[in-house]
Order: C-alpha cells, then structure tokens, then sequence
C-alpha cells in the first residue's frame, strides 16, 4: 500500500493525500494471474512510450537505444499502475534498468498527462537515487514549462520512499510530490484485499487529478497555454 502526497506552495497553498496501490514488477517476467482476477491487474505495452512496441522490454528498449543507453539489458524494474477493468492512468511510471551484470545504468521516467500525451525523462541517479533534469513537459495546465525536476528515486526494497520537487528560478519550490509505501508480495488475497480497498483505483486516480484541478481553478490559478509536445526519438 502507498501514499502520494502533493504539496503546493505557490502562488497558492494546496496540498492532498492520496492512498492507493503500485505495482513493481520485472518487465521480463510479468505476473500471470487466475484467469479471474485479469481484469484487476493487466500490463498492456499499448499503455507505454509510443505504444506501438509487442511488449514492455520492446518499448523500453527502443527507447533507452535512441538515446544512446545501449547497455540497460539486464533487469528492468517497472514500478506503475495497471490496467485494471479496461482503464489505466499512469502519472509517473519508473523503470530501474541495469546492465547484464546487474550494475545500476538508468532510470527512465515515464510521465502521462491528462491530455493523453506521454513524454519521458532519462536520469542517471547518484548512488542516492538522485538527480535533477530540465523540465520540457507540460503536465499541470497551471505550470509552465519551465525550471527543472530534482528526483530521489532510490531503487524500491521493503520500503518505497519517492521525491519529486519542480524547482525554478530564484529558489523558487513550487510543487513537491512523495511516494512512500510498503512492499507486499502480490499473491490473490493481498490483490482481492488491494481493489477492496481501493475499487477502480486507476480510475480514481483520473478522477481525483480533475477534482483537484478544479479546486485550484476555484482558487483563482490562471490556466496556462499548452504548448506542443517536444517530439522524443523511440517514442514513437
């Protein structure tokens, strides 16, 4: 179970806590699950990068030989929503590439906005999980594209323990996101009891993003002009 928690501090405050449920798992081996329970949990490569890839490894693939990373073929840890009843919502999807020989190379980040575009970020973390890249995306309709991302993103073990924090000139921190959680095997029971809790949980995440755009509307925030895309080689 996980806890996304955003906080914004300018040019209002607000923030939300939100509870739901991720999953990691090896984009080579992914789960198989009762035939039953597939609509609860499915991993469709139509969802990622250009979603024109036959499956996950493809697409992250083309993705990390276009920009120049041809030694990420070892392991791959995906951490992200699935598909569950036939919808999906991913805003941050992580992948933890290694080499062959099992030595950290990268981590890809993979972010959806509300728009139905998909743009990706490739990091090389300090041995912390950390680092900072530009920001070239446009995901808030109430922040420019402007600034730069620091990201702590240390490989998940018991504990998940996430930082996202949009900075821009002048010190300024508008905006930082945490994922923090507890890693449960992924048997039945411990999925049955997940989509109890949290019923339609990807559509609740679509939901939820609206919501709070509207209350931050109602706040007075000035929507921003939405840019074209950048186009990304291996995303296509």
């Amino acid at each position: 179970m996980s806890e996304v928690v955003h906080t914004r501090v300018t040019p209002v405050r607000y923030g939300f806590r939100h509870r739901t449920y991720f999953w990691l798992v090896d984009i080579d081996d992914l789960p198989e699950l009762p035939r039953l329970l597939r609509p609860l949990a499915r991993f469709d490569p139509r969802d990622h990068f250009g979603g024109t890839a036959p499956t996950l490894r493809a697409g992250l693939d083309r993705f990390l030989t276009a920009n120049g990373v041809p030694d990420a073929d070892g392991p791959a840890l995906m951490l992200g929503h699935a598909r569950v009843l036939g919808h999906v919502f991913n805003p941050l999807t992580l992948y933890w590439c290694h080499s062959s020989a099992g030595r950290p190379v990268c981590v890809v980040a993979e972010v959806h906005n509300t728009y139905g575009q998909r743009h990706c970020y490739l990091l090389r973390p300090d041995p912390q999980g950390r680092d900072e890249i530009p920001k070239d995306f446009f995901v808030s309709p109430f922040l420019d594209v402007e600034g730069s991302y620091r990201m702590r993103l240390p490989l998940p073990g018991d504990r998940l323990d996430l930082t996202v924090q949009l900075r821009q000139a002048r010190g300024a921190r508008p905006l930082t996101a945490t994922v923090r959680g507890t890693q449960r095997p992924a048997g039945t029971r411990t999925l049955l009891a997940a989509a109890s809790r949290h019923p339609w949980s990807t559509a609740a995440v679509s939901l939820g993003i609206r919501l709070h755009g509207i209350r931050l509307y109602l706040k007075g925030l000035p929507v921003r002009p939405r840019p074209i895309p950048p186009t990304q080689e291996g995303m296509l």
